[in-house]
């Protein structure tokens, strides 16, 4: 048998929206700088945690608090980022968008929750897609929480954007695949059954900031399937068997924006060229 193919748990969603793409990034490890507005997520995402993991600590913080963490991920990031992809987008604009979106969620949202974990670091899981071919699925619930409801446990999942909130909801559409993963992994690193509805925290970065939470009832019902019907990660195992990961030349992210393997993707919309 082969050695593992390693897939983070954060990737494994976006293996459903481009695969060449994924494949691009993931296994031949072809990389782009950050974006500007991506970074901005990442710092929202940072400085979010950071609240929500003192509150789960019993040291509560105030947003003021945790803003120093958004400012030090824009100014100081941890990976390569271009600002040139959106040369009218500064450092500046990311700090004044950004926290005025985590003082939004510190005020607004994370007094809704009873969180009981904080991006849990999950317990690798092998999945055997035959043929001598395993993937296994590692790294941390990227960006999520778990919370205690009424009904048991539920996985919320912190999605920013430009489109993250769309008439006064969070936007769903796109994410079930990987908080559908992340329910399963939360429940075999925790042996704790996932219950509740998977729950959607959209953050707004353009235009006027807004914050809202929409649900995803079964989210993890496209991944498993279903006794007569195949799941996306039926489809996935065929993937990683067969060695062929089919590209996607409608999706959002096909751009050399966003893709490593775009200039030589032959796939791609020659009119962007």
């Amino acid at each position: 048998m082969n050695a593992p193919f390693k897939v983070r748990a954060s990737s494994w969603g976006s293996l459903f929206d481009c695969a060449h793409k994924w494949e691009g990034t993931h296994i031949l490890g072809m990389y782009l700088p950050s974006g500007p507005r991506a970074q901005l997520g990442t710092a929202i995402h940072a400085a979010t945690a950071v609240f929500d993991q003192a509150e789960l600590d019993g040291q509560p913080l105030r947003p003021a608090d945790v803003a120093p963490v958004l400012v030090d991920q824009i100014r100081n990031p941890e990976r390569d980022v271009d600002w040139t992809i959106d040369p009218d987008f500064t450092p500046n604009d990311a700090e004044k968008i950004g926290l005025q979106l985590v003082s939004r969620y510190c005020i607004e949202i994370a007094p809704k929750y009873q969180y009981v974990s904080v991006e849990t670091a999950v317990t690798p899981w092998a999945i055997d897609c035959g043929n001598g071919v395993v993937i296994e699925i590692t790294g941390t619930l990227d960006r999520s929480r778990a919370r205690a409801g009424t009904n048991g446990i539920g996985i919320c999942d912190l999605k920013s954007g430009g489109t993250a909130v769309q008439k006064g909801r969070a936007k769903t559409k796109g994410h079930a695949p990987q908080v559908g993963t992340y329910e399963l992994l939360y429940e075999r690193t925790t042996n704790t059954l996932v219950t509740e509805p998977a729950e959607i925290i959209g953050l707004k970065t353009n235009g006027k900031p807004e914050v809202a939470i929409s649900q995803i009832i079964n989210a993890r019902a496209q991944l498993i399937g279903t006794d007569g019907e195949p799941g996306m990660m039926d489809y996935a195992a065929d993937m990683f068997r067969t060695g062929l990961f089919p590209p996607n030349p409608t999706s959002m992210m096909c751009s050399k924006k966003y893709c490593a393997r775009w200039p030589t993707c032959r796939f791609k919309d020659r009119e962007d060229d």
